[in-house]
């Protein structure tokens, strides 16, 4: 009798503490996956992802860095399209910030001082526009077929969305002979984002009240650090919120925004075609920005 009663307590106890998947696919999974990308099924309406956190350096055979504490938002929209075969479909286009900001003060740095190389370097902040999805997620294949898929796990009443993203191609600022000596960008990327499990399935749900976001990311030295071939890595963790309202935007971002990157309230035009930006393609135009007038000066 003792046996049968450990074995249904550990039944219910790995009921209660190991999540259900739910999986979905076609319209249900695209109108989920929208959802889950842009917090809402309405074409055009804006929502503003916002994060706050700390990066570190990781040296082998040093103690860790607090490089900078981080904030930043994504501030996107949906452009929707219905393909005769194809059904519904979907993209995200945005734009972001991300300002790097003193460990100590928490104010903003436009210049730092490298502890390794002692140089004063310019801070080049994130300002990635645009941030488009590439190419746009339909219900169906080009034969019609239901091919979308989207699944979240569900703890209780909320639902996690988790995925990883491992980066790793060619350097834009990569020169003729990278091939033979590296050149290579390589990071992961990681999200774990958290919403109401009834506002992903119901349908009758239009908008997600909020969504809450842990991000982490492993990559190479910022190109604006100038640590040239010194080994290393940087590991930046934050967390953040997705909201749909403006007046529910971060004061200190808000103030960012208004005094520094006004075009980033709003994001990019529905049908905006041009590449994205990294901070690899932003730093390679500061550089030639700087080269420009240092000629133009006659330096």
């Amino acid at each position: 009798m003792k046996t049968k009663i450990v074995v249904v307590m550990t039944l219910l106890l790995s009921t209660m503490f190991y999540a259900q998947t739910m999986k979905f696919e076609g319209e249900k999974a695209l109108e989920i996956r929208q959802k889950t990308t842009c917090n809402t099924l309405e074409e055009g309406k804006t929502s503003y992802g916002m994060w706050e956190g700390k990066i570190y350096s990781r040296v082998q055979g040093e103690k860790d860095r607090h490089l900078f504490n981080v904030v930043g938002i994504n501030v996107r929209q949906c452009d929707c399209v219905e393909d005769e075969v194809r059904g519904k479909g979907f993209r995200s286009v945005s734009r972001e910030i991300m300002m790097y900001l003193d460990p100590k003060t928490d104010e903003i740095l436009d210049k730092w001082e490298n502890p390794w190389t002692v140089e004063m370097v310019y801070v080049i902040h994130v300002a990635n526009d645009p941030v488009i999805m590439r190419g746009y997620v339909y219900e169906k294949d080009e034969e019609g077929n239901p091919s979308v898929k989207k699944s979240f796990r569900k703890y209780g009443d909320v639902g996690v969305t988790s995925y990883e993203i491992p980066l790793f191609y060619k350097n834009p600022l990569a020169g003729d002979y990278q091939k033979y000596v590296g050149g290579i960008y390589h990071a992961m990327e990681i999200f774990n984002t958290y919403y109401k499990a009834e506002e992903l399935t119901n349908s009758s749900i239009k908008d997600l009240s909020r969504s809450n976001i842990s991000w982490q990311r492993m990559s190479q030295w910022l190109p604006w650090m100038e640590m040239g071939s010194r080994p290393g890595w940087i590991i930046a963790n934050a967390t953040g919120e997705t909201v749909l309202e403006k007046e529910n935007i971060w004061p200190r971002i808000q103030k960012i925004l208004d005094e520094r990157y006004p075009e980033y309230n709003t994001p990019p035009a529905k049908d905006d075609k041009r590449p994205n930006e990294t901070s690899w393609t932003v730093f390679k135009k500061f550089l030639a920005d700087q080269e420009a007038k240092a000629e133009k000066s006659g330096e």
